[in-house]
């Protein structure tokens, strides 16, 4: 009877850490499909958020930014900025996002923190690389990115059509503002 409990309680603890490990693996919603005959060197450079789904890292945030480059082994090092309109600062995050395969699939892993990583899908673009809608890891991680602080009504519309298909409930996006021309941690990062 010893040995049976023993067993039963080794066989949660194993499912259970599979089970966690198998939730930390999920990069995307299952019905986005990161853009293919991607080119880093192209989507390298300033974008602006155009919107997103709020959570705690980008609470009170706006007039918020990302630049990416790539370092010597072809990850892609990423800053990203906002203004706290609450504490009215600046403030910025560096982090290091890698290809989870393929560098023709957009289909990234990005990090803030150390060895922990969160998907970063690019899920639709136009073919110019100047409008971008990126999915997380599941359907609470939503933005759309511009190259210029606004984006036309037609990409907004395409853009919020192809989230809805995916599942994501595009009610809840934050339309950042983007009105301010002194951000300190922006500048040109190709």
């Amino acid at each position: 009877m010893k040995n049976a409990h023993r067993i039963t309680t080794y066989l949660f603890l194993i499912s259970t850490v599979l089970a966690v490990f198998a939730s930390c693996s999920s990069s995307k919603p299952e019905k986005a499909i990161p853009v293919t005959n991607f080119d880093v060197n192209r989507y390298l450079g300033t974008w602006y958020e155009i919107a997103r789904f709020d959570f705690r890292f980008e609470k009170d945030l706006d007039n918020t930014s990302a630049q990416y480059k790539l370092d010597d082994a072809g990850n892609v090092i990423v800053l990203n900025s906002g203004y706290n309109y609450k504490k009215n600062t600046w403030e910025k995050a560096d982090g290091l996002a890698k290809f989870r395969g393929d560098k023709s699939t957009a289909a990234l892993k990005v990090s803030f923190f150390g060895p922990f990583y969160s998907g970063y899908n690019v899920i639709s673009m136009d073919d110019n690389y100047q409008y971008a809608l990126i999915a997380g890891k599941n359907l609470d991680y939503l933005w759309i990115l511009a190259r210029e602080k606004t984006i036309p009504d037609d990409v907004k519309a395409n853009f919020l059509k192809v989230a809805q298909e995916i599942g994501y409930d595009t009610n809840r996006l934050i339309w950042v503002k983007q009105d301010r021309t002194n951000n300190p941690y922006l500048q040109d990062r190709k």
